[in-house]
């Protein structure tokens, strides 16, 4: 009788352990299996920020790009952006080219703008320094206005 006890006894706490596991298991939320897609990833954080340089510069403003699989972020012209990136190939020198169109002051007033993150799955680390706001309206094109 004394065995039947303990195998009883052994046999409720195998059964409380596995319901308790299965319990903590159902509890869990399911987080999506990441896998790399059909797409490099091409995701960026831009800012625009007052300043001579990216250390000394007092951000402004910053938005975020993605460009795979479709645009987002929260770059208000996400789409546009990545047209423009897409047609220079990622190299944000050529894509804020300045048209040459516009007459600007030369008062030194200097606005910075960076781009960190990945492009196509390169990363990429990226810095711009315009005289003043003139000459950044005049070649930050659409992936810069945020």
């Amino acid at each position: 009788m004394r065995y039947i006890t303990g195998a009883v006894a052994i046999g409720a706490a195998l059964v409380l352990g596995a319901l308790s596991t299965t319990a903590q298991a159902a509890a869990a939320p399911v987080q999506p299996a990441r896998t790399g897609g059909l797409y490099a990833p091409t995701e960026m954080v831009l800012t625009i920020g007052q300043g001579d340089s990216r250390a000394t510069a007092t951000s402004l403003r910053a938005a975020t790009l993605s460009c795979m699989p479709t645009a987002g972020g929260s770059h208000p012209y996400a789409k546009a952006a990545c047209t423009q990136l897409r047609a220079a190939s990622g190299d944000f020198a050529k894509a804020i080219e300045a048209d040459g169109q516009r007459i600007c002051n030369k008062i030194w007033d200097p606005i910075v703008v960076t781009a960190d993150g990945v492009w196509q799955g390169r990363r990429v680390s990226y810095t711009h320094t315009f005289a003043n706001s003139c000459e950044m309206a005049g070649g930050k094109g659409a992936v810069f206005e945020f």
